[in-house]
């Protein structure tokens, strides 16, 4: 601070102002930069450029901190200097005030756990138990699978083979969602608040819980009905009567969990009781009173708290340490106080008998329905092919002839492109006639005949294949309007919708002429309390474009020729808001476009004739994509037949050792996949139109990989194995709950990384008709929190940490040992 006090007050023609402006001036490549300018409108910069401006103006020593969200309140040097207490005053600062806006904005992440890094040598053990434990439970469900099938084969007739499929079904299901309880409470027994070293033995048994609970067919198959609360109850959860929980995200630390009466948890929300940060898996209290709202894809980080009566919004987050208190309604990333009601669908009458008929009737259909047609299905299709008949017979050796590859030849077309057609055929026409008993804006009380239909559309038209096939390609139009999507006239782009795309009722889905969509649009038709829904149509305007990860409401206001940013909040109040920009949660202005981005603009006659290539290579990479995926099952089909014919005698290690490596050999598959997409060549930073066929080839990238099956390797060592095959540099120990890259060879995470399930490194943006993608860096020892977006450009500073449902933007960098967080981030 003292050579700027030194320059302020020995020349006073040199300001503050004139050192932010030639701060500017050199991050822009301009001679000089007028106080009055305006950054977007006069000067043509962008928010990438002023994001490398923030990073400058907080190494100069004696400036203030600035973020994004300042720069969009103060676009001129002037105003940006008055804010902030720095304006010019007959050549004087007031560097008290300076002092003040440069201390640490929240004190709640100072309070964290110094760093602890493991040993390789915990590293490794405990990737080595981790994998003893998944050929163990290979093995055993290999060998379960077999004996049931040497069950049911032995049946006459149809009506014993379906009883059989009956008893095995329930029998088995019974075990399952029973397993994970037993082994909480005796590898665990009651959840504490507690830090546990991750890669210690404390974090193997952590993982086999933690893995076990989430995998549970219960949780995954009764999400939103009375049944997942009872589970979250036998894991120790205190959870009161007629609360209802839409998330599909379980909650780990069930003892740390209490939830009151009456309360809704809508869905893709976290609150998981427990966080990863620097090397330790930290424990703590969730608490909510009764009668809450909590909204979609909301985060309630650990020491987090919700008074009765009270309501957290849409895309929002708590970060530890803060209260909501009794009757107040908070939103934002960090929520923050609002007049906002969120509770937008009056109460039903909807009573404990009423909760009890419709979980009884989901078992019913569970275990008479869905899973004896599953065993019962696979077992005659299995005998369909005469061959397969001998694969229970020890004394063949089907693997050494061409038969059994012949077999799973004719299995793997039929169980992929059997559903994907039929697959079509359904989405289009069951949901369409199941349409008509739900009228728009209606109230409808919970767990009735309506609220079924309401899941049944919504599960059916939420089919992510067909989005992933057609996405990303002129066909996705045709797509969205086959499930129902009323989209005006068309204006077609090639790139109208990215490959995630999700509604909650399509023939109430309205998008305006000319709007496109990066990825991530999820249309929230449906409005919930704990006794009552309403499914309302929602309109999106024309003109505009969505970035990603962006979750619509009912009632959005939001109208024609509008940029929505990624991961912004969109309001529910206010003015409607026309040709501006939006950012953030809460969201605020920021200019509609920018001069760069109109550069790459094509002239109408040039984009109809690129628009006729893409879409010829559209439908190749369309092409690419359905062969992909069936050698895919072709594969695991193959190492399955061959896994059977090795039931028996000794063999029964062997045919575990099958079944697990047809699992195994996805990785290995997409990984090769990806590279041969690649053309073996690492990525390199891009800036063009979307017309321009690297572009397509990019495109092509995102869409015939699979990344599902990353998962698998949540909070294990084998993750990082996985990410460098796909070209990622990863470091040592990395630890990664669940953490995304969508460009994996622009990601370089140093040593020691902590990434939170939920979280993103995105290495690319698309504006309008503009693509954009360039390198993140995030060094050693970093933390990235629960649901939190690390953007194109960024670099992180070692041991930094982005608290959780942040969203660092573009070309930030955050300095070492720094805690940011917010949406946009800013320091904390």
């Amino acid at each position: 601070m003292g050579s700027l006090a030194g320059t302020l007050t020995a020349e006073p023609a040199t300001s503050a102002e004139d050192v932010l402006a030639e701060m500017l001036a050199g991050v822009m490549k301009i001679e000089r930069v007028a106080h009055n300018s305006h950054f977007f409108d006069d000067l043509g910069a962008d928010s990438l450029v002023m994001a490398k401006f923030c990073a400058r103006v907080r190494k100069r020593e004696g400036l203030p901190v600035m973020s994004m969200k300042d720069i969009y309140a103060n676009p001129t040097i002037k105003s940006l200097a008055e804010a902030f207490g720095i304006a010019e005053a007959e050549a004087e600062v007031d560097f008290d005030a300076i002092a003040t806006l440069i201390q640490p904005r929240d004190p709640i992440l100072a309070r964290s756990a110094a760093p602890a890094p493991a040993s390789t040598r915990q590293y490794l053990t405990c990737g080595a138990l981790q994998l003893l434990f998944f050929l163990g439970y290979a093995w055993v469900i290999a060998l379960v699978g077999a004996r049931a099938y040497e069950w049911i084969s032995a049946a006459h007739g149809y009506a014993q083979i379906y009883l059989r499929s009956v008893i095995f079904g329930g029998a088995a299901f019974i075990v399952l969602c029973t397993l994970p309880i037993l082994a909480k409470w005796l590898l665990i027994g009651r959840w504490k608040p507690q830090q546990i070293r991750i890669w210690s033995l404390g974090y193997f048994r952590f993982w086999v819980v933690k893995t076990l609970v989430r995998s549970n067919p219960l949780a995954m198959l009764t999400v939103g009905s009375p049944l997942y609360t009872w589970y979250l109850r036998a894991l120790g959860a205190k959870i009161g009567r007629g609360t209802v929980i839409f998330t599909r995200h379980v909650p780990v630390c069930t003892d740390l969990l209490t939830i009151g009466p009456d309360t809704v948890i809508r869905k893709e929300s976290f609150f998981n009781c427990y966080r990863a940060y620097a090397g330790w898996i930290q424990t703590g209290r969730v608490t909510i009173g009764r009668n809450v709202l909590i909204g979609e894809k909301t985060v309630l980080d650990i020491n987090t708290s919700m008074g009765d009566v009270s309501q957290l919004g849409h895309a929002s987050s708590l970060h530890s340490g803060q209260r909501v208190r009794t009757g107040e309604r908070w939103h934002g990333s960090p929520a923050q106080r609002t007049d906002l009601n969120y509770l937008r669908v009056s109460a039903k009458p909807c009573s404990t008998f009423r909760r009890i008929r419709f979980s009884a009737v989901t078992l019913f259909c569970l275990f008479f329905l869905t899973l004896p047609l599953i065993e019962g299905g696979l077992f005659l299709l299995l005998t369909a092919v005469p061959a397969l008949g001998t694969l229970l017979n020890p004394s063949t050796d089907a693997v050494a002839t061409s038969s059994l590859y012949v077999d799973a030849l004719f299995l793997s077309l039929m169980l992929f492109f059997g559903p994907v057609l039929l697959g079509l055929l359904v989405v289009a026409t069951v949901p369409r006639l199941l349409g008509v008993f739900i009228k728009p804006s209606a109230v409808y009380p919970l767990f009735g005949f309506h609220d079924r239909i309401r899941r049944v559309i919504a599960r059916m038209t939420g089919v992510k294949f067909f989005t992933r096939l057609f996405g990303d390609s002129s066909y996705i139009t045709s797509y969205l309007r086959w499930l129902g999507y009323d989209q005006g006239q068309v204006v077609q782009t090639g790139s109208n919708f990215g490959t995630d795309v999700g509604q909650e009722n399509p023939y109430m889905c309205i998008i305006g002429s000319g709007t496109m969509v990066a990825d991530g649009l999820h249309i929230m038709n449906t409005d919930v309390s704990a006794t009552s829904f309403r499914v309302s149509p929602v309109y999106i305007g024309g003109d505009s474009f969505f970035g990603n990860n962006i979750y619509y409401p009912a009632g959005g206001r939001v109208g024609n020729n509008c940029l929505i940013a990624t991961k912004a909040m969109i309001p529910l109040d206010g003015k409607v808001r026309e040709g501006v920009g939006l950012l953030g949660s809460p969201s605020f202005e920021i200019p509609r476009t920018v001069e760069r981005d109109q550069a790459v603009e094509l002239d109408e006659d040039e984009q109809g004739r690129q628009l006729r290539a893409k879409n010829w290579h559209n439908l190749r990479t369309i092409g690419i994509f359905l062969f992909v995926r069936w050698l895919h099952v072709f594969l695991v089909t193959a190492f399955a037949l061959a896994a059977l014919d090795s039931y028996g005698g000794f063999a029964q290690l062997e045919m575990g050792l099958l079944f697990a490596v047809s699992f195994l050999i996805t990785p290995v598959y997409f990984v090769l996949v990806e590279r041969l997409i690649r053309g073996f060549r690492l990525l390199q930073p891009q800036y063009c139109s979307i017309y321009d066929p690297y572009f397509w080839r990019h495109e092509r990238l995102w869409k015939v990989p699979a990344e599902l099956y990353v998962r698998m390797f949540d909070g294990t060592p084998f993750k990082n194995v996985v990410w460098r095959g796909l070209g990622a540099k990863v470091g040592k120990r990395v630890f990664d709950d669940g953490c995304h890259f969508t460009e994996r060879s622009l990601t370089v995470v140093g040593d020691d990384v902590t990434l939170n399930i939920g979280s993103e490194i995105q290495c690319h943006s698309q504006e309008d008709g503009a693509f954009k993608s360039d390198r993140t860096t995030i060094g050693n020892g970093c933390t990235i929190g629960v649901g939190a977006m690390v953007h194109y450009g960024v670099t992180m500073g070692e041991r930094s940490v982005l608290a959780p449902d942040s969203f660092l933007m573009k070309g930030e960098e955050i300095p070492p040992h720094a805690r940011w967080g917010g949406n946009p981030a800013r320091e904390m």
